[in-house]
């Protein structure tokens, strides 16, 4: 086996702490970069010489077999596992992994990680390539990092200077401009015993709104609604948000409608560490997506850039031959059914600041260059000890030249439980990209037709 070491390249060799500063964007001889040793997106071009190869334009076709359904079918069927990390070897590979692989490595006798050809799939609609190769001149952070300015769409840093400015580019990723999905979580007891909550979302960015307009909600960066199906004691109930850009200067709107009172009420708690959904205490509200939310409680350090093995093409976990009992088992997956390649991926570490309150002390990123999709991140109390692990299995959507998750997994050291957001393989009409959808949808007013059981 080949001995890896972690990169950490010359041009960040000095990890770089988030000051207002440095916020202007690039010049135009830094941002014409793009599209020639750089990606569109800003990741380096070529491969390593080794594992990782180099861009060729990404995934965009669809493999025969995929129907036009949203069931997403594995354009790699032939791909086999090249070998597998475990416990007895953990320790070779371990520049290439997270503490938080290692620890789930080291805690669970029978997980592993298997690992396949780095294939780089991801890529996105052309549009939206011209325009973060726009935006790298022109997008700036403001209000002492926690908002954009000049910045409407796609990706808003594709040649970031800071910890903060990765973050928003996961943060505004382009996810389709407008989608319905019908997914499920789970929160399996130590035992695996579980009960799928489900959700009908609805993700819409601003200017993609049929009636968009440009004076209208300016601050507003999508709208997204997510209403509970199943079960019953919980259907109907549904959440509203309006997501800012910057969640400072204006607090993301958030309504719920509980469906047994019959009532719309402000949400001011869908935020930071409040609970996350029908989740048994399992996440917060930030967890989900991996991380969403506002920035401005924590020192965001960019770390530079490192090669790991992540989840990736992870299109086997959403088969639909596969039940919800074949993909969870206590403590963890069926890890048999992953997908972990070698990619380059950017470090950046979130430290709760002074004075401020989050269940988290100290978050670690790690985010995928070809997509700005955190892959995984390791998460630390108060005390400094690692707590929860969290990874994103992701996939690219090849019919709409998007990526995404085929699902996310949090797992908690301590309690042995974790949590799976986003399953699709019992699930009717799992992804449908491109819906239209107008403002009057994304009102407090909606909900209640939204909430009928």
């Amino acid at each position: 086996m080949i001995n890896r070491k972690n990169l950490l390249y010359s041009a960040l060799a000095v990890s770089m702490l988030y000051s207002a500063s440095a916020s202007a964007a690039v010049s135009a001889q830094e941002a014409a970069k793009l599209g020639d040793t750089l990606t569109p997106v800003g990741a380096e071009m070529a491969g390593n010489g080794d594992e990782i190869p180099a861009w060729d334009g990404g995934l965009s076709k669809a493999p025969a077999g995929y129907k036009g359904d949203g069931r997403y079918v594995d354009p790699f069927p032939n791909d086999k596992e090249l070998f597998r990390i475990d416990q007895s070897n953990v320790d070779q590979y371990a520049d290439n992994l997270t503490p938080g692989q290692i620890a789930m490595i080291k805690t669970y006798d029978d997980y592993f990680m298997p690992v396949y050809q780095t294939r780089r799939t991801a890529t996105y609609p052309a549009e939206v390539l011209e325009k973060t190769r726009a935006n790298a001149t022109e997008v700036g952070l403001v209000e002492s990092g926690n908002g954009l300015k000049n910045y409407k769409t796609a990706t808003p840093f594709p040649i970031p200077q800071n910890g903060l400015e990765v973050i928003f580019n996961h943060i505004t990723r382009y996810r389709g401009g407008s989608f319905t999905r019908n997914v499920a979580q789970v929160t399996p007891q130590p035992n695996g015993d579980f009960s799928p909550v489900r959700f009908t979302e609805s993700f819409t960015e601003r200017v993609a709104l049929e009636d968009f307009d440009p004076s209208e909600d300016p601050n507003v960066m999508f709208y997204f609604k997510q209403a509970i199906t199943a079960p019953s004691r919980l259907a109907g109930n549904v959440l509203l948000v309006h997501e800012t850009i910057n969640q400072v200067k204006e607090p993301r709107r958030a309504w719920l409608y509980n469906s047994g009172q019959r009532r719309v009420r402000r949400a001011p708690n869908v935020a930071y560490d409040g609970p996350g959904t029908a989740a048994d205490g399992q996440r917060t509200s930030d967890n989900l997506d991996l991380y969403n939310g506002a920035p401005d409680r924590y020192n965001w350090e960019l770390k530079g850039k490192k090669e790991l093995y992540i989840p990736y093409n992870s299109y086997r976990l959403t088969n639909e031959s596969l039940s919800y009992e074949d993909i969870i088992k206590p403590g963890h997956i069926d890890q048999s059914l992953t997908r972990y390649e070698l990619h380059r991926v950017w470090h950046v570490t979130a430290t709760l600041k002074d004075g401020e309150r989050h269940v988290y002390g100290k978050r670690d990123f790690y985010i995928d260059e070809d997509t700005w999709q955190i892959a995984a991140v390791d998460h630390y109390d108060g005390r400094g000890n690692l707590w929860r692990v969290a990874e994103a299995h992701a996939m690219q959507i090849y019919d709409a030249n998007i990526p995404a998750y085929a699902f996310e997994t949090l797992y908690d050291l301590l309690s042995g439980r974790y949590l799976i957001m986003g399953l699709t393989n019992e699930e009717d009409e799992p992804y449908l990209y491109g819906t239209e959808r107008r403002s009057r949808e994304y009102t407090p007013a909606a909900l209640r037709r939204d909430g009928v059981r």
